[in-house]
């Protein structure tokens, strides 16, 4: 009979949970199931019965023996939820409850009894043997409410309510009216309010999810006590964050790691060292440790506990900062393990570069005259929403890594609002307000109609928006800047060659970016993974890849221990560079602009599988040890300050969990453009572009928040690039570019640092 069956492929209409668990065939005219599991045949009965049939249900069919205990489980929810819609629609009142809030009664419970049931002695109602405690509990009026309120979401939602669940709160929150929302927004605003949280609270991953445990919870979840906390609580969540830390080992071992270290420094001199371990899957953190009183030797000994705990055939890199007691003992440490480079933060060092930029006189000059428009604007109430109308709810201010950095990226912003802060100061709403005939009034609309300003502006941004953009790629948690700085920071010499031209003025420049760049030049990582990412490979002339051949053959020494390996990997890399074999193949090359280049290497490398395993370890690395970093608020000052043991490593762990969390944003989040320039979270970085010279007035009510109109946003600036890396174009056969290295060395700059690392 089975070769008489003719398998039937299941249509989209075909949305029954139990379609997936059974095979369809047609025999003549008639449709027959089989059961996946137990391979019974069922010649009718449709779709009802194979369901009964898996989840055990009493029904005209047997029950399956062999099907999945999560499968079975599965189908029985779906059924209930069809004998709970079926009840529903039986009732008169279509309308949906409304969902509000009951206060519970508070009973004495006896130990033992049966809540569930009912059989609860009333406060006051008699003695029990037994320990009792009071308790809240959801009465039955309550239960009766919440479960004809879920009937309710079921109807409006559709289908089962096993496919509901994951998704019940998220879904009930599309038919909660404005004034319940407004309430539940309320009591979670004096919550925070009353505890003195940070405003950016809410954008925590967590608290979503923590509302809707709450509201599945139902009514009467107690709350957790102080000692809860303190206790159980926190054990749980440190015994978590190691058990995601322990799953990113193999990872470790797999594609190699950096160790980053932040330096976080406090008002009162302490300076605290944070641990962290990047690979392409993930951040996480390790430990912090008070190194105030640290010098070279015992810094060399601390790098080396964190590189045995990691392990040290796992780790590529170890990056920090590129002060002088770092590179001693960087220099130190690669001594001790032959087989890792020292290598000093990218970011810090195109800081640095951005910092030297903004002291040039004109460019300090505009800068100046670009933050007395911000502080007219953000010190006048009524300004400000004149700003915010014409700029279609767009703020000026661009908050960005560092207080250097978000100066320019303010910069950049402001001359893509050109044109609409033009139109402000000429508009009629201008005109009328009082400000504008005050001298700070007058100051701003000359500087915005000011042509010689906007020009030396753009001159401005046209020389540094290219070190943005490498600072984004070398901070970037998604995308390792290994195989991209390079070539970032050759288009940024470029960029400043080509908007400057003569070569007495753009050799200003360029100096400032080899004096901080030269301490990346002389370590070889950067230029190998230039070379083993085909992007940019394919697209460089033979004189510049023989220039940087010679940072890759370092990078196999120090990486790959076995000698026969090294030699083998040293073979390959010609296929590689001739496009030999499946490197040349048509798919590979269309896959050289269109796959990270470690992806690339996993993909058409198999062919010279230890040249592909090496790049993959190379090219999985990030450039900087701001990667994960931002504004943490974990108690660290609390850990180090506190005298008692015990309080101190219940301390520390709260910073273990805290700050592991907020790496888990990395990757989740993407960029928030709607951050508030004013708010104290922002003010280290904008403070100089928002702070006034004189006290507001406050009785002509500039500073009123109050007052401030909400201004839904509308993208009316230039769309952001979400890859960085996609316009870093082809051609890098300007020779000079990185021939400025040897000229700022000539003139002594970093002598030192080089000297102390490769003497």
């Amino acid at each position: 009979m089975d070769s008489d069956l003719e398998p039937v492929a299941l249509t989209p209409q075909k949305q029954d949970s139990a379609w997936k668990h059974c095979e369809v065939y047609k025999y003549g005219d008639r449709v027959q199931m089989r059961c996946l599991y137990c391979k019974k045949m069922f010649k009718g009965g449709g779709i009802t019965r194979v369901k009964e049939h898996l989840a055990g249900k009493k029904g005209q069919g047997t029950i399956c023996d062999q099907v999945p205990e999560e499968v079975r489980l599965y189908l029985q929810q779906c059924i209930d939820g069809t004998v709970r819609r079926q009840r529903k629609r039986r009732r008169s009142s279509a309308e949906p409850l409304p969902i509000a809030y009951f206060p519970p009664e508070t009973t004495q419970v006896v130990e033992g009894s049966d809540v569930n049931n009912g059989e609860v002695v009333a406060a006051g109602g008699g003695q029990s043997s037994g320990r009792t405690k009071q308790r809240t509990y959801r009465s039955r009026k309550n239960a009766a409410f919440e479960r004809s309120e879920m009937a309710n979401v079921e109807d409006l939602i559709g289908g089962d309510m096993d496919n509901l669940i994951p998704v019940a709160i998220s879904s009930v929150k599309n038919i909660v009216s404005k004034d319940r929302e407004k309430t539940v927004h309320m009591a979670v605003g004096r919550f925070l309010f009353d505890i003195g949280a940070e405003f950016d609270a809410v954008r925590s991953v967590n608290f979503q999810p923590l509302i809707d445990a709450i509201v599945s919870g139902g009514f009467g979840v107690s709350l957790p006590a102080n000692e809860d906390l303190r206790g159980w609580i926190l054990k749980s969540c440190v015994e978590e964050v190691k058990k995601d830390i322990d799953e990113c080992r193999p990872l470790w071992k797999k594609t190699g790691c950096s160790v980053l270290v932040q330096e976080m420094n406090s008002d009162k001199g302490r300076k605290v060292l944070n641990f962290l371990v990047h690979c392409p899957e993930k951040v996480v953190f390790l430990r912090s440790v008070d190194a105030s009183d640290y010098d070279d030797d015992k810094l060399c000994e601390l790098l080396k506990e964190v590189v045995e705990e990691i392990g040290d055939t796992n780790v590529v890199q170890v990056i920090t900062k590129c002060e002088d007691h770092y590179v001693s003992a960087g220099k130190k440490l690669m001594n001790a393990y032959p087989s890792l480079y020292w290598v000093p933060c990218a970011a810090h060092c195109v800081d640095k570069m951005l910092e030297e930029f903004g002291k040039i006189d004109w460019i300090r000059e505009i800068i100046e005259q670009a933050r007395t428009v911000t502080r007219i604007i953000y010190n006048h109430i009524g300004v400000l929403n004149l700003m915010k109308k014409f700029t279609y709810g767009n703020d000026i201010l661009q908050p960005a890594f560092t207080t250097y950095s978000t100066n320019f990226a303010t910069m950049a912003r402001i001359a893509e609002l050109k044109p609409h802060l033009q139109a402000m100061v000429t508009s009629s709403e201008w005109n009328d307000c009082s400000y504008s005939k005050e001298a700070g009034g007058l100051a701003m609309t000359e500087t915005i109609n000011d042509e010689s300003f906007w020009k030396a502006l753009t001159l401005a941004n046209n020389i540094t928006v290219p070190l943005l953009r490498v600072l984004r790629i070398v901070c970037s948690a998604r995308r390792p800047g290994m195989g991209y700085v390079y070539a970032a920071v050759y288009r940024a010499k470029e960029a400043v060659k080509t908007h400057l031209v003569h070569r007495v003025d753009y050799l200003i420049y360029w100096k400032i970016i080899d004096k901080w760049w030269l301490q990346q030049q002389r370590l070889p990582l950067h230029a190998a993974g230039f070379y083993l990412n085909p992007k940019f490979f394919y697209n460089i002339g033979e004189e510049m890849r023989s220039e940087i051949h010679l940072a890759v053959v370092d990078c196999i020494e120090k990486l790959v221990p076995e000698d026969n390996i090294q030699d083998i990997i040293a073979k390959d890399i010609n296929s590689y560079k001739n496009a030999v074999g499946i490197f040349g193949r048509n798919l590979a090359i269309r896959a050289r602009d269109t796959m990270l280049p470690a992806e690339w290497w996993s993909t058409y490398g198999e062919s010279c599988l230890n040249l592909s395993r090496f790049a993959i370890r190379l090219l999985s690395q990030t450039c900087s040890s701001l990667v994960g970093s931002g504004r943490v608020l974990a108690p660290m000052e609390k850990v180090y300050e506190t005298k008692n043991s015990i309080e101190r490593q219940r301390l520390s762990d709260l910073v273990f969990v805290q700050y592991n969390m907020r790496l888990r944003r990395l990757g989740v989040e993407s960029g928030d453009d709607n951050v508030d320039p004013l708010s104290h979270s922002n003010m280290e970085l904008l403070e100089d572009w928002v702070s006034r010279n004189q006290v507001c007035i406050e009785g002509n009510g500039s500073s009123d928040w109050k007052s401030l109109e909400s201004i839904k946003r509308t993208e009316v600036v230039a769309a952001v690039i979400i890859d960085e890396t996609e316009d870093l174009g082809t051609g890098f056969d300007d020779g000079e570019i990185f021939k400025g290295e040897k000229e700022v060395s000539d003139e002594g700059y970093f002598t030192n640092i080089s000297e102390k690392l490769f003497t």
